[in-house]
């Protein structure tokens, strides 16, 4: 079954210092709408809305973060692409039984309160991808 993806929700971008990346998106003329921890992900998160889709800027709460251990790894850029998607527990079963690697294989919360799932870079061509379905 072929299933179709609503659009690009956001790009997530992990930076080291959330207030300096700030201040370099908004000089380049960007505005930053919110800002929220999302204490499960062990992140903060600036957003950055651009038309319809977001710029997530990420920074680490903790060490242990996969945010953290991206930045230490690769540095500072871009994390992961997110899809948005209707039915994400169904796009997810469906991506299993084609042998996708997921990294969730139930959703979470992230920021928002949208439900996300990850699908592993080594299944999706080296890109993090995200799956998120959000209340329009």
């Amino acid at each position: 079954m072929i299933w179709m993806f609503k659009r690009i929700d956001h790009v997530g971008i992990a930076v080291k210092n959330l207030e300096e990346a700030i201040k370099i998106w908004e000089g380049l003329g960007f505005k930053v709408e919110e800002i929220e921890e999302v204490p499960d992900q062990k992140v903060k998160v600036a957003v950055i809305k651009v038309g319809e889709n977001r710029i997530e800027l990420l920074e680490a709460t903790t060490e242990d973060s996969p945010i953290a251990k991206f930045i230490e790894k690769r540095g500072e850029g871009i994390h992961h692409l997110a899809i948005r998607v209707e039915n994400i527990e169904s796009k997810l079963e469906e991506l299993k039984q084609k042998g996708y690697k997921l990294i969730d294989e139930k959703p979470r919360v992230g920021a928002g309160g949208a439900k996300i799932a990850f699908i592993h870079p080594k299944s999706v061509t080296g890109v993090l991808l995200e799956l998120c379905e959000r209340k329009e």
